[in-house]
């Protein structure tokens, strides 16, 4: 969000004031959860790193959060947001902090932000024991937060006794009215790009329990409230409603693979294409992003002026996910049952019945420059839910970024309506050439590039005019054919571990997935308790007081439809549980 640096920094002993303060409402969990073998180079020093590694996130300053109150007139922290199912973490600094949650000083003021490892580390409950599983989706109430958080700084702003409270505590007993106007205003301006985000971007028919919609909020975090004219940049009118929903992916393997996204519409398998999908995760997650007309820079755009990626830490985390290896089931396998299920899942024979290695299995992906070594990510229509694609075609107002193009790439530059993932992809790749062209500290070779786009950007600065976008909304783009839903087929390494199944995590177990959609579990519970004999959810739940409503196949185009990949859903009853069986040794 954007916002103007509070009055007040937290120095040394505000700091440590702060960090008492958070580590008093910390509550950790009876018995420390089984760290899973994930392989010998997820270390517990990885692991450390992973949990609070700054990628630009910038929610809000510290001391602000630590301020505010629920309803009930509890601290918002407490209990390191446990409520949402956000995980304790012991090694955080300050203390307190929830796994992917993590603290960072920008220009004096220490900032809470979130990490990726916030939505990509599990944990799950056998018994009285807890398991904890990085990189695997969190099973996290993600929209109840960002709309929680929108009434706590909205209540604040609406009762003067309730915001003489929050001054206080954030400026402490010597604040002046005049220092206390500051901070209302200050408090405004971040409320209100945040509040107009969230008031028409959360959908009415809540996420649920472990999903998302991402790409619809990084378009509307992106589009409506960073590229519009200054003071407030918001293009309100490019924001709208996220009722896609998909479940988190898992990490591991995420660097090899040769697509990403669960449509598979983004290049993956190297460093490169890595920091452009990581980048595109901060414009997403609070990062702050205000990019502005420079007909002096390359690329006529300066990307990098209010710009608070950490490219540093952003190379960091995926040299982190290189080493995080698939979770290794922990509890006994029949292996002469798995031999068995083993047949089932290479058989090139009966792919109705099985075959599952030739849509899941380890083949060589599509070569990078900078890797050849990837692995093939097939994208195929398998008759799953539709409704991601309806995210993909998205028409929206490019505000500064009219005009922008990227050098040696085969896109035209973004015109006044354009679609929303070319407005992105040129966001993302305008910010890491520039900070290519930052760490060489030349742009010699730059040069014929600067000529180009100085005839095709417009050099006239920001007028602060508001941008005329209710014709954007009415576009369409031009279709052709019989639609195609088609979404990625990822290598099946730790799929034990992330339940619920399909895209949009629709199906609650391996074995439901084995039966045919008809017959389906139409409605189940979504929580940590977890089922071994059924790989997935278990059907009691006490963590989430949460079940979810699924369709079948007349409402494929719901969100929420279970239709689709009938795979192995012939197979009789004791070949399903010899594949069943060898999945969990994957």
């Amino acid at each position: 969000m954007h916002y103007k640096l509070p009055l007040k920094l937290i120095h040394a002993k505000g700091f440590a004031f702060i960090a008492g303060l958070i580590a008093f409402q910390f509550t950790l969990a009876a018995e420390p959860p089984v760290m899973l073998d994930q392989g010998p180079a997820w270390t517990d020093a990885a692991r450390k790193d992973f949990y609070s590694r700054d990628q630009g996130s910038r929610l809000m300053p510290l001391n602000w959060i630590i301020a505010l109150k629920q309803p009930n007139g509890e601290p918002f922290m407490a209990a390191n947001l446990s409520r949402y199912g956000y995980l304790p973490n012991e090694a955080s600094n300050p203390p307190g902090l929830p796994v992917g949650f993590n603290v960072a000083n920008e220009k004096g003021i220490d900032t809470i932000g979130m990490t990726c490892s916030a939505c990509h580390t599990r944990q799950i409950e056998v018994g009285d024991k807890a398991y904890r599983i990085d990189g695997g989706p969190a099973i996290v109430d993600i929209q109840s937060f960002f709309a929680d958080l929108d009434t706590a700084v909205g209540a604040v702003l609406a009762d003067p006794k309730a915001f003489s409270n929050f001054a206080y505590a954030v400026l402490g007993p010597a604040a002046s009215p005049e220092k206390e106007a500051i901070l209302r205003g200050e408090v405004q301006a971040w409320y209100t790009p945040y509040h107009t985000l969230m008031e028409r971007s959360l959908p009415k028919e809540p996420w649920g329990i472990s999903r998302l919609d991402a790409v619809s909020m990084i378009f509307d975090r992106l589009a409506g409230l960073d590229i519009g004219p200054a003071p407030t940049y918001l293009i309100a009118d490019n924001i709208r409603v996220a009722d896609a929903p998909v479940r988190y992916p898992f990490l591991w393997n995420a660097p090899i693979q040769d697509r990403t996204q669960w449509p598979g519409f983004s290049e993956n398998g190297d460093d490169i294409l890595a920091l452009a999908r990581n980048l595109g995760e901060v414009y997403g997650t609070f990062g702050i992003f205000h990019p502005m007309k420079d007909p002096q820079s390359p690329l006529g755009v300066d990307y990098l002026s209010d710009n608070s990626a950490n490219f540093s830490g952003l190379r960091a985390l995926e040299d982190l996910l290189w080493k995080m290896g698939p979770p290794k089931w922990p509890w006994g396998v029949d292996e002469k049952l798995a031999s068995v299920g083993k047949e089932i899942y290479e058989s090139t024979t009966k792919t109705e019945q099985g075959g599952c290695l030739g849509c899941h299995g380890i083949k060589p992906g599509k070569p990078t420059s900078r890797n050849q070594n990837t692995w093939a990510t097939p994208v195929l229509d398998v008759g799953t839910d539709s409704k991601e694609y309806s995210v993909l075609p998205r028409i929206i107002a490019t505000g500064v970024l009219e005009g922008a193009l990227i050098p040696n790439q085969s896109s035209q530059p973004l015109k006044p309506c354009d679609l929303a993932i070319n407005t992105l992809s040129t966001a993302v790749k305008g910010g890491l050439l520039q900070d290519r062209v930052r760490g060489d500290q030349t742009q010699v070779k730059y040069g014929r590039q600067i000529e180009v786009l100085k005839s095709v950007y417009k050099t006239s600065g920001d007028d602060g005019k508001p941008m005329a976008t209710s014709d954007c909304s009415k576009i369409t783009p031009p279709t052709s054919g019989s639609p195609v839903f088609a979404y990625e087929s990822r290598v099946l390494q730790g799929i034990w571990a992330a339940a619920p199944y399909l895209h949009n995590g629709s199906v609650s177990s391996l074995a439901e997935l084995l039966k045919p959609a008809a017959e389906r579990m139409a409605s189940f519970k979504i929580g940590p308790a977890y089922d071994p004999e059924k790989i997935g959810l278990a059907s009691a739940q006490s963590k989430f007081d949460y079940t979810l409503k699924t369709t079948d196949c007349s409402g494929r185009n719901s969100g929420n439809s279970r239709c689709g990949h009938e795979f192995g859903t012939k197979l009789p009853e004791a070949d399903k549980k010899a594949l069943l069986e060898y999945l969990k040794t994957l």
